[in-house]
This record gives C-alpha cells, sequence and structure tokens, in this order.
C-alpha cells in the first residue's frame, strides 16, 4: 500500500477550503505496529488558526442561509463516497491508528450513519411558536447556528469521534475548524476534509488543522469561535472548560472515564466474562468507555477472573496489517510505558496476574489482575490498555461505593439474572449510561451519548442531543404596529 504516493496533495499540508503548506511543517505519520513512516502530514501553527477562523466565519453567513435540501445533498453525498472508498478509510485506520480490521469496519460503518443522521438535520423543525399574554404579539423561539465551531478530536476512533461532531455542526448550519490529532491527522482529519470537498461542501466551511497542544489552545481562545467541541482527556478538558467559561463560550466535553462492569453473585459468569472481555481488550483498551473495573460478588470472583482470563489467553497480538489479530499495537511507546507501569505497581501491591501482563515494544498482552483493590493504580488510574483488573465485593452497598470512588461517570454494566436487582442498582448509579447485562462500550448514534462528573460537563451527542449541543436559541416577537406605553 503506497499511501504517500497516492497522497501528495495533503503532503505537508493543511486544509483552508484548499490545501496550503502548514505553517507549523511537515509531520511524519508513523505506523504504531512497526514504527516507520508511512506518509506525511502538514502541522498548523498559531496563524493558521487566525486565517482559518476568518474564513469559516465568511463561509458560514452563505452556508446557513442554503435552502436545507441543498445542505442536505452535500451529506447524502459524503455518505455514498464514504461507501464508495470504503478500503482508503479502513486501510488508513489500520495502519495510521493501529486498529484492528473489524474495528475499523465498525467505525466506518458507523460514520455511515452519522451521515445518513446529518442529511436529516436541515430539514427538522428549528423552533416554536408560544402564546402572548398581549393582544397582537407573536412569539417564535427558534434555533440558529452557534457560528464557527472549533473541534478538537482524538486519536482512538478518530474517523467517528471527529464525524460525530463534524456532520451534525455543517448540517445545522454552522463552519467548522477541525483539529485532529497529529497521531491521525490522514483518518480523523485529511481524509475528512477531501471527502467534504468532493461531495460539494463550499470551500472554507470546513477547515482541517492538525496541531499540537499550541494549535488547540489557538482554536479555543479565538473571539471568533463560538464553541468548542472536544473529546480527549480529562486533564485537558478542564482546561478548556476554564477557557471557556471565562469567555462565556459555549463547550460540549466529552471526557476520561473508568468505567465499571458489575457482576452480582447471580449472573451468568460465562456471559458476563465475554462481556467483559470486549468491553477491556477491544482496540487495546484504548477507548473511553473500556471496562476499566470489574467488580464481582466475592462468591463467584474467582470463578469469573479465571473465565476471563481464560478468553484473554485466547487471543492473538499481532501487527493488524499483516493478518487477523485481536490484539493491535498501543498509539506509541509513551502509552505502552505507562500501562506496563500500572501493571508493575499493581502487581508489587498484591495484585495477581491470571493472564498476560507482558510488553514487547508497542504491543501489551491482555492482561487480567486478580485481588485487586482500591489503593491500587489498576483500580484509580484510567488505564486505556487491555488491562482487565477484577475487585470483589460483599454487598450492592460496597459494589456502589467501589463505583462512587472514581471521579469519572462515563459508563457502566450490571450482570445479574435478576433485571429489578440490577435496575435497582442502575438507578443509585452517577454514570451517564448504564447497560444491563452487557458491556460498557456501547453507542447507538440515535441516543444521546455523555458522562457526568469527570467525565464531562454534562453535554450529550447523538440523536436529538445534536440539535441542542450545535446551535443557540433566539426569541423574535413582533406586533404589527408599535406598541403604546405609559411612559
Amino acid at each position: 500500500m503506497t499511501h504517500a504516493a497516492s497522497h501528495e496533495h495533503w503532503a505537508g499540508k493543511v486544509f483552508l477550503g484548499e490545501w496550503v503548506e502548514g505553517r507549523g511543517g511537515p509531520h511524519a505519520v508513523i505506523e504504531p505496529a512497526t514504527g516507520e513512516q508511512i506518509a506525511t502530514t502538514g502541522m498548523a501553527a498559531h496563524d493558521d488558526v487566525g486565517e482559518a477562523v476568518h474564513r469559516a466565519v465568511d463561509a458560514q453567513r452563505t452556508w446557513s442561509v442554503l435552502p436545507f435540501d441543498k445542505r442536505a445533498a452535500v451529506f447524502h453525498e459524503a455518505a455514498r463516497l464514504l461507501k464508495a472508498r470504503a478500503q482508503q478509510f479502513l486501510d488508513w485506520n489500520v495502519r495510521e491508528c493501529g486498529s484492528i480490521a473489524p474495528k475499523a469496519q465498525w467505525e466506518l460503518d458507523a460514520t455511515y450513519e452519522q451521515l445518513l443522521m446529518a442529511a436529516a438535520l436541515p430539514m427538522q423543525p428549528d423552533g416554536l411558536l408560544f402564546p402572548s399574554a398581549m393582544p397582537g404579539r407573536r412569539n417564535a423561539w427558534r434555533r440558529i447556528p452557534v457560528g464557527v465551531v472549533g473541534i478538537i478530536a482524538p486519536w482512538n476512533f478518530p474517523l467517528l469521534l471527529a464525524m460525530r461532531s463534524v456532520a451534525p455542526a455543517l448540517a445545522l448550519g454552522n463552519a467548522v475548524v477541525l483539529k485532529p490529532d497529529p497521531q491521525s491527522a490522514i483518518t480523523g482529519g485529511a481524509l475528512i476534509a477531501e471527502l467534504f470537498a468532493e461531495a460539494g461542501l463550499p470551500a472554507g466551511v470546513l477547515q482541517m488543522l492538525p496541531g499540537g497542544p499550541s494549535v488547540g489552545d489557538a482554536i479555543v481562545r479565538h473571539p471568533e469561535v463560538s464553541m468548542i467541541s472536544f473529546t480527549g482527556s480529562t486533564a485537558v478538558g478542564r482546561q478548556i472548560g476554564e477557557i471557556c467559561g471565562r469567555m462565556l463560550k459555549k463547550v460540549e466535553l466529552e471526557l476520561g472515564g473508568n468505567n465499571p462492569l458489575i457482576v452480582l453473585a447471580d449472573a451468568d459468569l460465562d456471559k458476563a466474562a465475554s462481556c467483559a472481555a470486549w468491553g477491556s481488550f477491544l482496540h487495546q483498551g484504548q477507548i473511553c468507555m473500556q471496562t476499566g473495573r470489574h467488580l464481582v460478588h466475592r462468591s463467584v470472583a474467582s470463578r469469573y477472573a479465571q473465565a476471563l482470563a481464560a478468553r484473554a489467553n485466547r487471543l492473538v497480538v499481532g501487527n493488524p496489517a499483516e493478518g487477523p489479530v485481536h490484539i493491535g499495537p498501543l498509539i506509541n511507546e509513551r502509552q505502552a510505558e505507562r500501562v506496563e507501569r500500572i501493571v508493575r505497581e499493581s502487581v508489587e501491591a498484591g495484585a495477581q496476574v491470571l493472564a498476560g501482563g507482558r510488553r514487547q515494544g508497542r504491543f501489551f498482552e491482555p492482561t487480567v489482575l486478580a485481588g485487586v483493590t482500591a489503593r491500587m493504580p489498576a483500580f484509580h488510574e484510567e488505564i486505556f490498555g487491555p488491562v482487565a483488573p477484577v475487585i470483589a465485593f460483599d454487598s450492592d452497598e460496597e459494589a456502589i461505593e467501589l463505583v462512587h470512588a472514581s471521579d469519572y461517570g462515563l459508563a457502566a454494566a450490571i450482570h445479574s439474572r435478576s433485571r429489578s436487582a440490577a435496575m435497582a442498582i442502575a438507578t443509585r448509579l452517577r454514570a451517564g449510561m448504564v447497560h444491563i447485562n452487557d458491556q460498557t462500550v456501547n453507542n447507538e448514534f440515535q441516543v444521546p451519548f455523555g458522562g457526568m462528573g469527570a467525565s464531562g460537563n454534562g453535554g450529550r451527542f447523538g440523536g436529538p442531543a445534536n440539535v441542542e449541543a450545535f446551535t443557540q436559541t433566539q426569541w423574535i416577537s413582533e406586533v404589527d404596529s408599535p406598541i403604546e406605553y405609559p411612559f
């Protein structure tokens, strides 16, 4: 696969409605599985942000008043092109991001659904009429675009988690400045820019600026960027939220998680272990919804841990570009070292390794740790690697306390043969999403998605929440002739 040779138009460049040299210079695209350079993209600098926002402001004025059918046609065409070029998107996702082929396929299919849902947004009702106590007055309350939306997207599901914000933001009449992570700047940036350009999106409505923290900071602080949509770490999200708060700027934060899977004494352990293996090991655990803590009733904890370890031991680790594997590489050496450190320190504190536990370069074996307690790093840190810590509890109350020992509140799952028992726990959990007899990595795009606590600021993506997220409201009242007041 000769990526660089077939895509010279984005080599060393950023997208400002057209491909131009990035002021931040060229950036090497490194394949996580091999450490080899497979392409070159451009990096933006501070001055690129100013120019991108200026172009976006101008383009948004025209785009927002385009008839809804004209806007919808862009998304239908983008969806068609995505399917037509599926292999290109899949290849980049595997090689640039370390995705196994089924994960890349799922991400592409979900992105296709996002585009179709976006195509329907421009034709939705955009307001309400309210009665008035004043004779002859008409009150219209309507939704209007925010303006320019800055979108800072992560590297783990770069295509989907960028498009989750890009598509509805554009469909609702906004312009977008997209900053993909440099580690996934093709899958989550260049391919998206190319897709929309060829689908007929007017020049300037979408800008794409790969860059580091300084570029993200410039987008967040720019006075003409009216909203920020950020998906990433809680630490960075707190900084962005603070800046947007001072600037009175709308912000949607989808942050980290340390998601619990609760296994009650009456659970089907084999099925629970199946859900748990998927929740902990999919995409090497590099998912905000990863099952990070397995809270298991003490009476079944040993059997559950052994069943989970047996599944972990059957998983194949390797380069996803060379053949079918279950577990690919972690995104970079630093993250692999971090996962190794968390496992080592937890074992030193008394945890037992039932499966895996070893690192080779960027590859880390799917790992099951038994005997984990709330004092260990494997309990209280967001691991973002293929590690399943098993923690025993003695009562439902203790399980709920263990869940809330973390500030995160993104997703949770509960396994029990008694739906009423599971529901009684679910209603008491501080989590934005709770799944009964399933696992934590769930996302249906017609259902609003988001977390609580340190996992976000209460915003939601998906379904009707997209309209709330990417518009603002305006009240317009009118009377036929001026009202005469007693002053």
